[in-house]
Order: structure tokens, then C-alpha cells, then sequence
């Protein structure tokens, strides 16, 4: 069980935080919120919940797990997704909590949560952002999810690559907006997906699985470089 404690600084003067283990990071959930800003940088995909089999969004940074390929030194270098944002942070009974035992409070390089005068430093305050992103754009992202099954746009894609090493790796589980199956949507549940703002999610969804290729070079460069 997590070790649980309630943040304040009193206790937590000196509790440190680090961005070093986003590198052990190969996926990431994120709301409809951080889609556009996402986009640019990573794949965005949907799969399921193991438990719930609810579907849900995500970034992929790496295509094996424990290994993410965008990193740079252990840090991410473009947008950073709520989800890393709040490691080892939580929300519970309405109270902000840590997880002690959270590998983000065990790096060496870690900053400060807490000023000297027990204001919020910087990484508490971009936590802070991160919790209340999530918890206004996770019921918003099912409703999202809810009406692209509804209008049947999820399907499966199928990601295979081959490396220079001669090893091959196929991702299964994950599924993409079907854009044959978008066009061919009625007049007017297309327009009521455009008003709803739906559309334009959907088009960065769909565009953003390019940067697939991006980490499939990603993987042989750095094959190249323990070669070397």
C-alpha cells in the first residue's frame, strides 16, 4: 500500500521532487484538454482500462515498457502530460496527499515543493495545475470517448515495426479514430461533432500517429549508439 501523507509543510519542508523518472515512462493517460497541446509531440491513442475495459486516452513515449525514447537525460524536453506532472501526488477526501515511497521524491535531483516561507514553489504549483486538469477533464474525456463509440470511430490499429538489430515489436491494445468512418458520418452528427469541438480533437488525434515513425527511428538510434 502507498505510504499516504498529507501534504503540508510542516512535515514536507524539505520534500523534493524530480522529473528523472518520466525516462521508465512509455505511456501516459491525458485528457481531451491536453490533446491539441500533445499532439505536436506524441502519439495520441486510446486502450482500455485491464480492469474496467473503459477506453481512455494516452500518449505513448516509448514502445517498450520501462523505456521511454523522447527523453533527454530522464527528462521529457516538449509538453509534459498532467499524468507525469502529478506523479506521487493524489487527491483524497478533497486533500492533496503523497505517496513517500514514489520514486519522484528519491531521485537526487529533485526541487523543492515547498519555499523557505511554506509558500508553494514552482513544481507544487505546476502539480496543482496538473491535479485540477485532470480532475475537470477526465469526466469530460469519458463523455468525448463516449460519443465516438457512439458514433462507432474507434478501431484497432495495427503497429508493427522492424528494427536494424533484426527484432520486430508489435503493439496491441491500442485503437485510433477511423477517419473512413468519420467521413462517412451524416451531415449532421458530423456538425454536431465540429460545434462540440469533437472534430478538431479528432483530426489531432489522428494526425498525431505519425510521430509513431518518429519513435521507431527513435528506438535504431539509440541501438546505433550501444553498438558504437
Amino acid at each position: 500500500m502507498p505510504a499516504w501523507e498529507m501534504l503540508n509543510h510542516a512535515q514536507h519542508a524539505s520534500l523534493r521532487v524530480s522529473r528523472a523518472c518520466d525516462g521508465q515512462r512509455h505511456f501516459a493517460q491525458i485528457v481531451a484538454d491536453e490533446f491539441l497541446q500533445a499532439a505536436p509531440y506524441y502519439p495520441i491513442l486510446f486502450t482500455k482500462h485491464p480492469e474496467t475495459g473503459a477506453f481512455y486516452a494516452g500518449v505513448v513515449m516509448g514502445l517498450e515498457p520501462g523505456q521511454n525514447l523522447l527523453t533527454k537525460e530522464g527528462v521529457l524536453a516538449d509538453y509534459r502530460p498532467a499524468d507525469l506532472e502529478r506523479q506521487g501526488f493524489y487527491i483524497t477526501d478533497g486533500q492533496l496527499v503523497v505517496d513517500r515511497d514514489h520514486p519522484v521524491f528519491v531521485a537526487p535531483d529533485g526541487q523543492p515543493v515547498f519555499e523557505l516561507d511554506g509558500e508553494a514553489a514552482l513544481p507544487l504549483k505546476r502539480v496543482q495545475h496538473a491535479l485540477h486538469v485532470l480532475e475537470r477533464g477526465l469526466p469530460e474525456t469519458d463523455a468525448f470517448i463516449g460519443r465516438l463509440l457512439e458514433h462507432r470511430l474507434l478501431e484497432p490499429i495495427d503497429i508493427s515495426m522492424s528494427f536494424d538489430d533484426g527484432e520486430s515489436l508489435t503493439l496491441e491494445g491500442l485503437y485510433t479514430i477511423s477517419l473512413d468512418a468519420l467521413h462517412a458520418l451524416p451531415d449532421a452528427a458530423a456538425l454536431d461533432l465540429f460545434h462540440s469541438g469533437d472534430l478538431q480533437l479528432a483530426y489531432a488525434q489522428t494526425g498525431s500517429v505519425r510521430h509513431l515513425r518518429t519513435l521507431g527511428r527513435r528506438r535504431n538510434d539509440r541501438l546505433g549508439e550501444i553498438g558504437r
